[in-house]
This record gives C-alpha cells, sequence and structure tokens, in this order.
C-alpha cells in the first residue's frame, strides 16, 4: 500500500498493475473521493510514488481521458473532469450483525428543525446576527499563540483563566457560590448533562424531571438507562411533593421553567432542597439564559441556597452569545469533583482551548457585560412586542415569565391540536412550537412556544396575526384582527442593536 494524491492505492499483483490503478481512480473519480477539477500529479511524479513505470500510469491516464473521466492540457497537467456521473456502486458494509443497545431504536434520530421560515418565532437560541464577530476574531486570533498549544490535556481542567472569569461572573451576576477550581468546563451545557449522568445514575435509576421539559435531556437520561419520570409544573414551579420517593436525582429550571418559564418561589426552592437532603438526592439545576431578564429581581439559585452540598450547578455561553460556542459549565460540590473531571477527561480531554481562551479573553476586557447589555434592550423590546400581539389572540392564555427568550402560551380550548396549529403555522411561513411534545409523563396540556431570538421586533404582529388566521380560518373560531392596537414594533435590526 502506498498513498497518492491523499488517496491510498494497491498497485496490485505484476501483470495486473495497469488494470488496478485505473479500477481505483475511477472508483476514486465516481464516488466523490476525487472532486471535479482536482489536479492530479504528473504522470512523472505518480510513477515515482507508486514506483511503477512511467508508461503504465501514461496509459492509466489516456485511458481515463478516453472516457471523459480526466482533462489533459499540455502546460496545465492532469486533472478531474467537470461533470462526472457518479457511481453507485460503492456502498459501506451492512454490519447486519452489529446492533446497537434496545433504547437508541427507541429515541428519535434528532430535533425539529423549524430554521428557513420567514417569520422565525420558533424558541431557540439567541440572534446570530448580533452575535460580535469582528471583536471575536480579534481575540481568536490573539489566543492562538505557541504556548496554548503546549498545554497539557491530561488534567480535562480546560483553561484555568476561563475557569476564574466564570468562577467571578457568576458569583457577581447569580449569587453562586464557588472557587475557580470548582468550575469545570464543558462543550455546552448538554455535554454536563451527560457527565453528571454518567458520574451518577445507574441504569434503572429513576431520575425525576420537570413536565413539560426540556426534550435533550430526557432523551440524554433515557440513553443512559434512567427511570425518566415527569413531575408536573404550577406556577410556583416544580410540585416537590409529586415527587417520586426513590428517585436519585432530579431535573429543575427554577429561574425559568423549560419551556413554560414560570419561576420556582422561593418556598419551593426550600422544600426541594430539604427534601432532597432527606433521601440524598442530587438535584441538577440548569440556568439556561437567565441574564436576559426583564422583570423584578432574580431569586437566589438552589446552588446559593444549598447548605447541604446535594446541588450541581449547569449553565452555558451557548445560550446567551452563540450555538456555536460549545462552552458550558458545571459547578459541583467537592466530593462528585474528581469523578466529573475523570469522565470529563475520558470523553473529551480538556475541550477547545482556543475558544476557552478567547470567551476568557472576552469575559476579562468587559465584552461580555456590553453584550448582554446590548442584546437584552433587544430581546426585551421584542418581547414586550409580541405580548402585545399575544393580548389581541382570545384563544391563548399566556403564562407568566420573567426571563428568557421565549414566551409560553396554553390554548384556553385544551381540545385544540397544537401540533395541526404549528403545522398549519408553517404553511404560512410562520414557526412555532407546540408544548404538548414536551410532556414526559403527565397528560399532556396544549399550547404553543414563540422565540424572540430569531425574529425582528417589525415583524412580530405580522407574524402573531398569520397565526391568527390560521386558527380562525382552520378551526372556526371569528378572531378579532390582530395589530390594530399594538404598540410600534420600532426600528430595524441595525438601529435597535446600535442604541
Amino acid at each position: 500500500m502506498v498513498w497518492a494524491m491523499d488517496l491510498q492505492m494497491d498497485v496490485g499483483p505484476p501483470g495486473e498493475v495497469t488494470a488496478s490503478l485505473y479500477r481505483q481512480l475511477v472508483a476514486a473519480i465516481r464516488d466523490g473521493r476525487l472532486t471535479p477539477g482536482e489536479r492530479l500529479p504528473s504522470s512523472r511524479e505518480l510513477a515515482g510514488q507508486l514506483q511503477v513505470s512511467r508508461g503504465t500510469v501514461t496509459a492509466v491516464y489516456d485511458r481515463l481521458a478516453a472516457e471523459s473521466l480526466v482533462h489533459s492540457r499540455r502546460g496545465s497537467g492532469t486533472s478531474v473532469a467537470g461533470k462526472v456521473v457518479p457511481w453507485s456502486g460503492r456502498t459501506a458494509p451492512h454490519g447486519r450483525r452489529i446492533t446497537p443497545r434496545s433504547v437508541w431504536a427507541s429515541l428519535p434520530p434528532g430535533f425539529a428543525d423549524l430554521e428557513g421560515l420567514g417569520f422565525d418565532l420558533s424558541a431557540g437560541g439567541p440572534d446570530p446576527r448580533l452575535f460580535p464577530f469582528a471583536a471575536w476574531r480579534r481575540l481568536m486570533s490573539e489566543s492562538l499563540r505557541p504556548e496554548l498549544a503546549a498545554t497539557s490535556p491530561y488534567s480535562g481542567a480546560g483553561n484555568p483563566s476561563l475557569q476564574s472569569s466564570i468562577a467571578a461572573y457568576l458569583g457577581r451576576s447569580r449569587s453562586v457560590v464557588c472557587e475557580p477550581s470548582d468550575v469545570l468546563l464543558t462543550n455546552g451545557a448538554q455535554q454536563g448533562f451527560d457527565l453528571v449522568a454518567r458520574v451518577l445514575v445507574s441504569p434503572g435509576d429513576v431520575v425525576a424531571i420537570e413536565d413539560p421539559a426540556y426534550t435533550g435531556v430526557v432523551r440524554l437520561l433515557a440513553s443512559h438507562g434512567a427511570r425518566v419520570v415527569g413531575v408536573p409544573v404550577d406556577d410556583e414551579g416544580l410540585v416537590v411533593e409529586a415527587l417520586p420517593e426513590q428517585a436519585k436525582l432530579v431535573y429543575v429550571t427554577p429561574s425559568h421553567q423549560f419551556p413554560t418559564g414560570v419561576v420556582m418561589s422561593l418556598r419551593r426552592r426550600i422544600a426541594l432542597l430539604e427534601w432532597a437532603a432527606r433521601r440524598g438526592a442530587v438535584i441538577l439545576e440548569d440556568d439556561y439564559d437567565s441574564e436576559f431578564r426583564y422583570e423584578h429581581r432574580p431569586l437566589e439559585p438552589l446552588q446559593s441556597l444549598d447548605r447541604d452540598g446535594y446541588v450541581i450547578y449547569a449553565g452555558s455561553f451557548s445560550k446567551i452569545l452563540s450555538p456555536i460556542l460549545r462552552v458550558g459549565y458545571l459547578v459541583a460540590p467537592v466530593s462528585v469533583q474528581p469523578a466529573l473531571r475523570t469522565a470529563k477527561l475520558l470523553t473529551d480531554w480538556q475541550g477547545d482551548l482556543a475558544t476557552q481562551a478567547t470567551l476568557a479573553r472576552f469575559i476579562a476586557d468587559g465584552g461580555l457585560a456590553a453584550q448582554l447589555r446590548r442584546t437584552s434592550r433587544v430581546y426585551a423590546h421584542r418581547r414586550d412586542v409580541l405580548l402585545a400581539a399575544l393580548a389581541e389572540v382570545p384563544e391563548l392564555e399566556v403564562v407568566p415569565s420573567a426571563a428568557g427568550l421565549r414566551v409560553a402560551a396554553w390554548f384556553r380550548d385544551q381540545d385544540l391540536d397544537d401540533v395541526a396549529v404549528a403545522t398549519a403555522a408553517g404553511a404560512v411561513d410562520v414557526a412555532v412550537e407546540s408544548l404538548s411534545v414536551r410532556f414526559v409523563s403527565q397528560p399532556p396540556r396544549r399550547g404553543l412556544a414563540f422565540g424572540v431570538g430569531r425574529i425582528d421586533a417589525a415583524r412580530i404582529p405580522e407574524a402573531i396575526a398569520r397565526l391568527t388566521r390560521v386558527l380562525r380560518d382552520r378551526w372556526g373560531e371569528s378572531l378579532p384582527d390582530v395589530g390594530r392596537s399594538l404598540p410600534d414594533a420600532g426600528e430595524s435590526l441595525p438601529d435597535a442593536v446600535s442604541r
């Protein structure tokens, strides 16, 4: 075996060299490993690499040219033809005798993708247009230094400067009690949840989760063999009295429950901590985008109220800056930190040190604080416009919320099919999410979730108007026109950002 053109080739036995090289090059061209326009080595160069005669290579090239698979021009060499009919004869082995664990057959292959519609009210993450690309490129360039490449991957801890920055940031903004060494850097919060499950959850263990819930965590826990039990949520958050006695882990989003936006009351927070202490259960607190707060002062997170060491606090910069930044963190009690660090090391080494170094500089230079001030104004304005528009839709009962990039609303008529409504809205170019699909164990309630991260304020009234017409036309309700009493949606995005 030898390498040519980054393509592995076998010269073949004596007497079959020409035919063997021809077949291999045809296959590589037909299945796309050699792309249209890609230049091939000269006959002399390839013959030297393969240690065959130049005449052999010339014969192969001449045959490929005769079949219009390559072009040869004097002074320009030989290159793959621009139009080649793909060859479907090369397929990967089926591997029918290899079967994954049964749990993977029960899990959906992915998540709904609502991008591409003109009025995007999907409850996704932050607006990609608001990301400070210029500042980030500059900091990334400055961070890519030789000493960064010399960092040892074997500790699994990640960038120490970012650990310090996050510890200081969490202490100021969320009253989280931690030292830099308590911060474990992860590739987004999702990897943090996975590490917690790896370390603390055994197959068959009962894990309690808010119902409705974040589907990504439900599927992840199920993949580890956990028995995921949904616990109802009311206007004070998780109903602690309904927690299963045997639960070893409780996943909660107390700052603004996902997906309803309800804030867990202080009374419930204390009750949950007392429940966990009595049973030795772990609380996984997901504080996913609490930086975007519009009303009242935030309640202290469970982590800062915890006196017994049962809370693991998780957060992510993917939710407040951009999903392309896979940087999250766990703040865990000291007793579980070594196991979490080992799990991280075994699955991902130290993570993306270049991104971590850039984010550390971004926080230290005040970029994060400035970005949050700027984007919070934009999202607050969009949210106000959205709430005013939803107030004109009598079919919907908006769930009170104080933070985040989403607003939830239940159907007053629970006979309405929210999945069908969301599908019909998509047909008129409006992306919204149904809430019933988020339920785990409880009988589902029906409603819709609306995001403000991917739509300009000026487009929100028209989006809700279209949704209202869908409800009226498809489900027979005569609803008042929306948009007549709405506040001015404001300037276009660039003007709103520059304020």
